[in-house]
This record gives structure tokens, C-alpha cells and sequence, in this order.
């Protein structure tokens, strides 16, 4: 016999998973039995890219079947950033209270998600971290880690925050946390994507908790990573550091200027 799920607390309220497809035909229905399975309380909003290999009519049949499961069609590919942002003004448009991020390719294990949950009671967002103490990866090679953990160090020197696992796609949000990011500013993508929530959050003194998961690689479909969206993670991540490094200089400097007089 199969653990039962952790319960999730009901003063949490409404939940709703959000989960992004683009092509995803053979992967999404087990994630959405897995986070049936997982968090029954949950709703799920899938939001299809108008996948080419009928996806979204997969999303639609299941949808029809399951009360707690919606379906959003947009026209054409988008990207993960607007993908989520549609989401997220839908699901804080309904009234959920806490908003989840998971991939549809099963690489966020929604066996997990109970825990990530279960920090909200002291978080206004919480990210599945592959680099603290308990959380890693399966399946990936040595360059792959290597390219993720550096990539995470450049982000921490550079925006002077103390994450670990700032690129990670795998986080749960309170509604209220949502609504002080000024989501409608927000125009990254990808792993840059992530990034930027996350620093807006610490930006406005949010409490933001990091929570061991594993990664696991997809074993079904596409990977959509690509080298456009490391390239852009890094040169967003790179003005963003030189920014914040100009404010801080003329910040000293005037700070200067007035203890001089």
C-alpha cells in the first residue's frame, strides 16, 4: 500500500497549481493523477501554448471529467514567464489563496509539494531548492549541475541575495506575496523569469524560505531549455547587478556629501 499524502492545512485555503504545457501530451496526465493523488484539496489550471500535439485537447477531456481541474487556451507560444503571469492573474482573479508553479514533465514531484506547503506557514513564498542541504538532482550530468550551481552563485553575488536556488521553477506563493511583486512589470522569461520573482520578493522584505526537493529530468518529451534562455538569464542578471550597484555608489556617495556638511 501506497504513504498517504501529508495533510495540507486548511487555513492555507484555496490552492492552485499552475502548470504551464507546450507539447506535453504523454507527460500531463500522470502529473495531474500524481497531484491528485498528492494534494487532493488542490485545483490545477493547465495553460496550453496551442500544442501541436493536441495537449490541450488532452487538458480539455480531463477537465471535463474533474471539477478541480481548469484549462486556459492561449494562441500560440508564449514562453514559461507569460504563461505563469496568465495564471497567476486568473488564479488571484478567482480568489485562490496560495498559487503553485510546477512543470508538467514531472521534473517538480508533486509528492512534495505537501512540504513546500507546509512552509507557507512562516513564508510568503517558498522555493523547491535543489541546492540546500537535502535537496539535488537525478539524471543530470556533471555539466548540467555545474552550469545550475554557478549560475545560482553569479545570481547571488550579483543581486546580493541570500538564495540558493534563485533559476528553480518549483515555488509556492501567497496571493498577497503575489500582489507585491507588480507582476504586470514583469517581462523576463525562463530560468531570468524566476530570478526576477524571487528578487522582487526580497526586494519587498518578503519572507522567502528554500525547501529541499529533487529535481528529476524529464523522462518523456522535449526539454525546453534552450541557449536563448541562458543567454538572457545572464545578461538580464548582469544589468540587474550593475544597477543595483550604481544605485548603491550614488547612495554612499550622497550619503557623503550630507555627513560632510
Amino acid at each position: 500500500m501506497s504513504a498517504l499524502p501529508e495533510p495540507v492545512n486548511p487555513a492555507l485555503g484555496r490552492i492552485l497549481v499552475i502548470i504551464p504545457t507546450y507539447n506535453e501530451l504523454d507527460a500531463l496526465p500522470k502529473i495531474l493523477a500524481r497531484v491528485q493523488g498528492s494534494v487532493p484539496a488542490a485545483e490545477m489550471l493547465i495553460v496550453d501554448d496551442n500544442s501541436p500535439d493536441g495537449t490541450g485537447k488532452v487538458a480539455d477531456e480531463w477537465a471535463s471529467e474533474h471539477a478541480e481541474i481548469h484549462v486556459m487556451h492561449r494562441m500560440g507560444k508564449g514562453g514559461l514567464g507569460a504563461a505563469y503571469l496568465a495564471g497567476f492573474a486568473w488564479g488571484l482573479q478567482q480568489g485562490f489563496d496560495v498559487l503553485v508553479e510546477m512543470d508538467a514533465d514531472g521534473s517538480h514531484q508533486p509528492e512534495q509539494l505537501p512540504s513546500l506547503l507546509a512552509a507557507l506557514e512562516y513564508s510568503d513564498l517558498v522555493l523547491g531548492s535543489r541546492w540546500v542541504d537535502g535537496g539535488g538532482t537525478e539524471n543530470w550530468s556533471r555539466n548540467r549541475q555545474l552550469l545550475s550551481k554557478g549560475g545560482n552563485y553569479y545570481t547571488k553575488v550579483m543581486l546580493g541575495i541570500n538564495i540558493e536556488d534563485a533559476t528553480g521553477g518549483y515555488r509556492v506563493f501567497t496571493a498577497k506575496a503575489l500582489r507585491a511583486l507588480d507582476l504586470h512589470e514583469v517581462a523576463s522569461q525562463g530560468y531570468c523569469f524566476q530570478v526576477d520573482l524571487a528578487w522582487r520578493a526580497m526586494q519587498r522584505g518578503l519572507v522567502v524560505t528554500e525547501v529541499p526537493i529533487t529535481f528529476v529530468e524529464r523522462e518523456v518529451g522535449t526539454s525546453k531549455m534552450s541557449r536563448k534562455i541562458v543567454v538572457e538569464a545572464l545578461w538580464r542578471v548582469t544589468m540587474w547587478g550593475l544597477d543595483r550597484r550604481v544605485h548603491k555608489a550614488r547612495g554612499l556617495l550622497t550619503k557623503g556629501r550630507e555627513s560632510g556638511k
